[in-house]
């Protein structure tokens, strides 16, 4: 068995976890300070974002030098002093690793403009004409001229070039930089956009007058990202054999995920798909740009998904399970009702019991809501300022949009942990972030989300649950039900989304494992708006 077969992890996102020095930024030795209480709440396994040296145009995305902290979050030996706390607790830490792109403030990338004729111009992708009309997933195109006219690639942010996969320097760069991590005790890796490193000729595609386009058909899932992952695992298994590897894959396919994960040439241990929430516009303002818009989950599309994922990729590994991370609303936001923390709980249920890594966003175990702006100069994604203009001018009022856009930003989860009640610290995001009950009392009251968490991850990691087999059992579209199954027990995890009741019987022969929001009789359950009901019994294989 490897051991992120039973990983739950916990994603950190240094920025706003725990700020030791009241910058109001978090850090490091704030991470350390709060590793018991990660402990305590079953976390067996850390994910940092990344703390390098970084402009931070994209909050850390945007690496200067992979092999220095940014002074944001402390020092070096800071984070020596963290990856051995992590182990010391016979926990494990994983580290963002950004394969796809460094920041224009990178040594690489400043002497590339330097001098056209160095070596490191060819560690990113310049042609002397822009080639194409591919779009930038930011905004705009992927080609940005230079002074002395040519022009470089970047598929995000234009401070943020692409690296040249296709040079074997770029490759032993990146494998040197993850040894280098590896050294210090690092447990793994979650490979950011790896899906992009391999791109398609540039001339494939679009004539450059013609309107831009986001043509992920030449740099994304490309079958060249096989070879290089397969050469960039490979040189690093011969001398740490137990690292784990999570692709972010954000738009594979279950297919192409299956393929990255297959036993017979193996790149990621478990990949992260985006293609688990399918939405769809309601309400919409038709005045307005959808882009700022709320959507209505497809909770039936997402249970056939689900469906597809558990059984594709259950087959040959772990899927992730996840609700949000640091690009997307929270889950109570997002997913449930923010006025009802059993939506939250039900939701949980729902996901972290079936098969899988289950991937947890700070502050979700306490019920964190979406940080709002309160300026839309908080909300820094490309096209808000022109909708935010165009909703006023159509008599929307500020509250009201900024409400609506802080929702569909990328700081929308990204607001900080309150620790404590009289935790003062000013936030480096300004704006409102909704009040919850503070870490420490949750952690003491039996009803709180903090508790249920725990409750759940502690049976996450019974065998069951671990290795059980997974299969959804057909219900009415208000109720999701599933179970898990391994040697000689089975559990059914019973869920009921929306309005009115569900009734799930039982007899004395089974165990309740753990409720939520329920009526309970003799032999039988009553599972209201958010109820929940786990039932394990003996089984004859």
């Amino acid at each position: 068995m490897n051991w992120w077969e039973a990983a739950i992890i916990y994603q950190v996102y240094p920025k706003s976890f725990a700020d030791s020095n009241g910058d109001g930024i978090g850090d490091i030795q704030g991470i350390i300070k709060h590793l018991d209480d990660l402990k305590a709440l079953g976390i067996n396994t850390l994910w940092i974002n990344p703390i390098f040296k970084s402009p931070q145009v994209d909050n850390g995305y945007d690496i200067s030098d992979y092999r220095l902290i940014d002074p944001l979050f402390g020092t070096i030996s800071d984070v020596e002093q963290l990856i051995l706390e992590v182990h010391e607790r016979d926990m494990y830490i994983i580290f963002d690793l950004v394969l796809n792109h460094t920041s224009n403030q990178h040594p690489w990338f400043k002497e590339a403009l330097q001098d056209k004729h160095s070596p490191y111009r060819d560690y990113y992708y310049f042609e002397d004409d822009k080639p194409n009309n591919w779009g930038s997933f930011f905004g705009g195109s992927v080609w940005e001229q230079v002074p002395d006219g040519s022009y470089y690639f970047h598929l995000f942010d234009k401070t943020m070039p692409d690296l040249n996969w296709t040079n074997p320097q770029v490759r032993q760069e990146m494998i040197d930089v993850a040894r280098f991590w590896a050294s210090k005790g690092v447990d793994g890796f979650r490979l950011d956009a790896f899906i992009h490193i391999a791109k398609a000729t540039f001339e494939q595609q679009g004539n450059p007058e013609d309107e831009i386009v986001i043509a992920e058909e030449y740099f994304a899932n490309l079958p060249k990202v096989h070879c290089y992952l397969n050469e960039f695992r490979e040189a690093l298994h011969k001398e740490f054999p137990h690292l784990f590897y999570v692709g972010e894959a954000a738009s594979a396919s279950s297919a192409m995920a299956r393929a990255y994960m297959h036993p017979d040439h193996r790149e990621c241990d478990s990949v992260v798909t985006f293609r688990y929430f399918n939405e769809q516009d309601a309400s919409i303002d038709t005045s307005l740009s959808p882009r700022f818009q709320p959507k209505i989950t497809d909770w039936t599309e997402f249970a056939c998904v689900m469906d597809e994922w558990q059984k594709q990729i259950g087959e040959v590994g772990y899927p992730t399970l996840y609700w949000n991370n640091h690009d997307m609303a929270r889950v109570i936001s997002r997913f449930g009702d923010e006025d009802d923390v059993n939506s939250q709980k039900a939701l949980a249920a729902l996901m972290y019991l079936k098969k899988g890594i289950p991937m947890i966003l700070y502050g979700e175990e306490l019920g964190l809501k979406d940080w709002c702006a309160t300026d839309i100069s908080q909300i820094p994604e490309d096209g808000a300022i022109d909708f935010y203009e165009q909703g006023l001018q159509c008599g929307h009022d500020k509250v009201e949009l900024l409400t609506m856009m802080s929702h569909q930003s990328r700081h929308a989860s990204r607001g900080m942990i309150p620790w404590r009640k009289d935790d003062k610290h000013t936030e480096w995001l300004g704006g409102i972030q909704p009040s919850v009950m503070p870490y420490v009392d949750q952690m003491k009251d039996e009803t709180s989300m903090w508790s249920f968490y725990h409750h759940l991850l502690t049976l996450k990691q019974l065998p069951l649950f671990t290795f059980g087999e997974y299969e959804r059992i057909s219900m009415p579209p208000d109720a999701y039900a599933y179970t898990r199954t391994y040697q000689g027990e089975r559990a059914t995890i019973y869920v009921r989304l929306n309005a009115g009741t569900t009734v799930v019987k039982y007899d004395t022969s089974m165990t309740i494992l753990l409720t939520n929001n329920i009526i309970q009789y003799p032999q039988k359950l009553i599972l209201p708006q958010y109820g929940v009901a786990i039932i394990k019994e003996k089984i004859n294989e």
